[in-house]
């Protein structure tokens, strides 16, 4: 984990998932799941936006895979909350 593919291929599956999360309009977290057919086409599964979050998830262990740890994930989930907050009172207005 996370899955010995080629690094182009990585590329797009990255590209895909940042697109349908995108396209969507999603915010904070999610665990976008595709397949990779046997021609190396991308298939989106499913965007799961309450991934999994005890220490035996793949969520958390995606991440620190990719060298963020468990600690700096919490941290920075909360920071991101923090500025969607700020961002979602910056807009509102009072009568």
């Amino acid at each position: 984990m996370p899955a010995q593919i080629p690094s182009g291929v990585n590329d797009k599956i990255r590209a895909i998932a940042i697109q349908a999360y995108q396209t969507l309009g999603c915010a904070g977290m999610a665990r976008v799941d595709v397949f990779l057919t046997p021609e190396n086409e991308v298939v989106i599964n499913e965007i799961n936006t309450l991934p999994g979050f005890t220490n035996i998830s793949m969520y958390p262990k995606l991440w620190q895979a990719s060298g963020l740890g468990y600690t700096d994930l919490i941290s920075r989930l909360i920071e991101l909350a923090l500025e969607r907050h700020a961002a979602d009172n910056a807009l509102k207005t009072t009568m």
